[in-house]
């Protein structure tokens, strides 16, 4: 009889051992899922941000060539004007000439302007990726 209780002890024993074991898996498990999937809504979270802040960049950019289109349209008209109200071939040239000067002058303006935007805009968009980024790396090194 001792052999079977004997037996029968570590039965039990291996078999709440067993179910510890198994209950101490699940809940890892589950733990491990549920920080995964906070880390894939963090992960979105960012993706939303970043396409939010293109967006808007997306649309300064716009505006801002909207803008340029219309003055510089406005601008053109005007020197058409003053080169045809002009007396002589010399006047034309004179016109022409400062015209050609000022026309490139704020086109280069304009292009910095616009450089300043889409570069804000690139940052803005790239910031929310980057803390993710920070983030995952950050995690995997303490893990280590």
């Amino acid at each position: 009889m001792a052999a079977a209780e004997a037996a029968k002890t570590t039965v039990e024993q291996f078999t709440a051992a067993s179910n510890v074991a198994f209950k101490d898996g699940v809940e890892k498990t589950l733990a491990a899922l549920n920080e995964m999937n906070t880390h894939s809504k963090k992960n979105l979270e960012a993706v939303v941000a970043s396409v939010t802040a293109a967006t808007k960049g997306a649309e300064a950019l716009g505006a801002q060539a909207m803008a340029f289109s219309k003055n510089a349209f406005e601008t053109q008209v005007n020197a058409a004007r003053s080169l045809a109200g002009a007396k002589s071939v010399q006047e034309v040239m004179e016109l022409q000439t400062a015209f050609a000067k000022s026309a490139l002058e704020t086109y280069m303006a304009e292009v910095g302007k616009m450089s300043e935007t889409v570069s804000a805009s690139v940052k803005d968009s790239v910031k929310p990726l980057n803390e993710r980024v920070t983030a995952v790396v950050e995690k995997l090194q303490a893990v280590r």
